[in-house]
């Protein structure tokens, strides 16, 4: 007999209602088996778990096998969790700019909020993407081999969605190896890149787009601030059209 453990709670956590997993769990340890069968086993009643068994074959995790007259229940690989809780947060991703517009905070129309700790300053950098649309502006300075080392996967990860909204993004970066070798990459992240002079020292990474602004202290102590101010964002887009046009391409 199942009852709630460890593996059904993790299924539980991954948006399966509780009779769900608990017919699912059963079916992936009985193998083919009878509505009967998966009923006795995961502790459900049988007329429910024809509806549970209809729900789980709309989420791909349950197929039918005919064999003589019987028809046979099967779990599909629990692989298939993983394409469905990626398709979740695809489908969250699609809608969080809609979300985002739900969100007010009351007391004007500028505010600060200031992160630390590596989680907390990816929550930072998600905001760069809340509320952008094809071909709104994305500008960063950045001392790009320094910043990309602090958090490679994520700032990989960060990298290719930006260019999947096909942004005007523009990056100014310090004279470095790494800097070189990034600018190499303009097609790959689809943005253009500009690098300052030798010798100029960044300790800080400046990102904006029309709704917010970050900015990124990538020497110890390590920490983000986010500003939504559209004054402040348009100073320094002021600011970073000047460096652009002074910079050769």
């Amino acid at each position: 007999m199942i009852k709630s453990n460890k593996l059904t709670s993790v299924l539980t956590e991954l948006g399966l209602t509780e009779h769900e997993a608990r017919v699912y769990f059963a079916s992936l340890s009985l193998g083919p088996s009878t509505i009967l069968k998966i009923a006795e086993v995961a502790e459900v009643k049988r007329t429910t778990v024809y509806s549970v068994v209809q729900a789980l074959q709309q989420q791909g995790l349950v197929r039918i096998e005919v064999k003589g007259f019987k028809r046979l229940f099967v779990a599909e690989n629990p692989e298939k969790l993983e394409s469905i809780l990626e398709g979740r947060r695809e489908k969250f991703r699609v809608m969080l700019p809609e979300f985002a517009a739900l969100y007010n905070l009351k007391g004007g129309e500028s505010f600060i909020r200031y992160y630390e700790g590596r989680e907390s300053i990816r929550a930072a950098y998600e905001s760069l993407l809340v509320g952008v649309y094809s071909h709104d502006y994305y500008c960063s300075i950045s001392e790009v081999g320094r910043w990309y080392a602090q958090d490679p996967e994520f700032f990989e990860d960060l990298r290719q969605r930006r260019a999947k909204k096909i942004l005007d993004t523009r990056i100014i970066v310090n004279h470095t190896e790494s800097s070189l070798a990034y600018k190499q990459k303009e097609l790959i992240y689809n943005q253009k890149v500009k690098i300052l002079p030798p010798d100029t020292e960044l300790t800080s990474t400046i990102s904006f787009t029309p709704s917010c602004i970050v900015f990124h202290q990538i020497i110890p102590p390590v920490v983000a601030i986010v500003v939504e101010s559209k004054s402040v964002i348009q100073v320094h887009k002021e600011i970073f059209e000047i460096m652009w046009n002074a910079l050769p391409e």
